[in-house]
């Protein structure tokens, strides 16, 4: 049944001004700067001031020099055509251009070349005369090999796609035979199925001294105690003595338990990161920076808006054309806008919002200690900059702050707060700092247990649970006792 009624709803929708700033306000500087590149390529009503500048000024040389050559040729006392030959021959100078001076520098652009470790175990299949069969069998299973020199494919699998991608029919013995040659391929150990056999196979390509022999029996009978690091029952079930154990675990340690790593060892990727905001500490005072040297200066496209100026100012009755195209250029000019406004919010939002985290932990960006770092969760920025955690939240994702010490990922400066014994509230930072300090000054033969952690923190005056202990020692990725342990 059809009935009617009236309801009061309060409803709160963002207006797509809001929204773009929220999407600009979680992307660092990097991005940020390819976000600014997209909306230029995208909407031709919004334009870069300083690429616009060196264009006008580039236009303005072309101009100039046309003038000149006008002027010049005008001049001459004799015509071009007359040094043209007729011939369909071309010299050679007519096909090479030198436009560089004697004191120009020149640059060439240097090509990295190289070859890669899949392409490293093919050239050496030839050195062991396999038969075709052999060499794709071969081809099949070096494909399988992941970067770090293992394979992970079984070969029962391996057997069932050699049949359906390559029509060969093979069988597990055939594969292990081949498999028994590329493991003897450099570098050693490549080709393993598991880390023991992967350093099973380094051992046995050495010498063999006591020290080996001791890896060998480590590796080969008490593997499983050995990642463990229980000495005393390897001690106990081998009857060795601890000097040759020490021996052999020296031998273990030389091994390469990545061999697929090594190639790669010379050439090696470096990241960089670009850092959002820049702290100085000038004679005590602290100076804030944003870095905007990847962020364009933008402004509207001087077309579009003349041509909206034009436009409006016409008294006559507009035809259907004309309207659409008015309204075209307009919206391309509001989100021009729009965007422009957005950019310039964002800048003063996250200046705002680094600037109270700064004068924050003001101490800490003086000092560079981190057990001066002041317990901080988003809504104490919050409440400082009269913004909502959710915007505080989204400034401090993702971006980094370079100061005097090194430059830090900016959410790293959040912590919770403890609670001492004398009722002083303390970041945990502190306390996880305190706690490595422990570990690191630990003697390794007889490291710290959880619970001697617990007694050292209880008598520098921080009340704190084992299991609290734990779960920060596994943040800072430090193992358990005993795994710590050498001898």
């Amino acid at each position: 049944m059809l009935n009617q009624r009236l309801q009061q709803k309060l409803l709160q929708k963002l207006s797509p001004q809001q929204i773009l700033l929220m999407k600009l306000l979680q992307i660092p500087s990097v991005a940020l700067e390819q976000r600014i590149k997209q909306e230029i390529e995208e909407n031709p009503a919004l334009e870069d001031l300083g690429e616009n500048e060196q264009n006008d000024d580039e236009n303005q040389e072309f101009d100039d020099t046309q003038e000149e050559d006008a002027t010049s040729n005008d001049d001459d006392e004799f015509s071009l055509e007359d040094y043209i030959s007729d011939d369909d021959d071309i010299p050679a100078y007519r096909l090479n251009a030198n436009n560089t001076g004697p004191d120009d520098e020149r640059r060439d652009i240097p090509f990295a070349s190289g070859t890669s470790f899949h392409d490293l175990l093919r050239n050496q299949l030839g050195m062991y005369g396999l038969d075709e069969k052999q060499h794709q069998i071969a081809e099949h299973i070096i494909g399988n090999i992941d970067d770090a020199g293992y394979l992970m494919r079984k070969l029962d699998a391996m057997v069932d796609d050699l049949a359906f991608l390559q029509n060969i029919q093979a069988n597990v013995d055939e594969l292990k035979e081949v498999l028994e040659i590329i493991q003897q391929f450099d570098p050693s150990g490549v080709g393993a199925r598991s880390l023991q056999e992967c350093l099973s196979i380094q051992l046995n390509r050495k010498e063999e001294t006591q020290g080996i022999l001791i890896a060998k029996l480590l590796i080969g009978r008490f593997f499983n105690e050995f990642t463990k690091k229980h000495y005393d029952k390897i001690l106990r079930k081998s009857k060795i003595e601890e000097e040759q154990l020490k021996e052999g675990i020296a031998e273990v340690l030389k091994l390469n338990p990545k061999p697929g790593n090594s190639l790669s060892e010379s050439v090696k990727t470096n990241q960089y990161i670009i850092p959002d905001f820049i702290i100085h500490n000038n004679d005590g005072e602290l100076e804030l920076s944003l870095n905007s040297s990847n962020t364009p200066e933008l402004r509207l496209n001087r077309t579009y808006t003349e041509m909206m100026e034009g436009f409006s100012g016409r008294k006559n009755k507009k035809d259907k054309k004309q309207k659409e195209t008015i309204m075209f250029i307009k919206q391309k000019i509001d989100s021009a806008k729009w965007f422009i406004d957005a950019i310039r919010q964002r800048q003063n939002t996250l200046y705002m919002t680094m600037k109270a985290i700064m004068d924050y932990q003001k101490a800490y960006f003086l000092t560079g200690d981190e057990t001066m770092l002041r317990p901080m969760i988003l809504k104490d920025i919050a409440e400082l900059v009269g913004l909502d955690i959710s915007t505080i939240s989204r400034v401090a994702n993702s971006k980094y702050v370079q100061t005097p010490f090194g430059t830090f990922l900016l959410k790293s400066f959040f912590s919770e707060s403890m609670q001492m014994d004398s009722g002083k509230e303390v970041s945990t930072r502190e306390i996880k700092k305190i706690l490595q300090d422990c570990v690191d000054a630990e003697e390794k033969s007889s490291p710290l247990t959880d619970q001697e952690l617990v007694a050292i923190l209880k008598e520098k005056g921080y009340n704190i649970a084992r299991r609290t202990i734990a779960k920060y020692r596994e943040q800072l990725n430090i193992p358990v006792a005993r795994l710590r342990k050498t001898l």
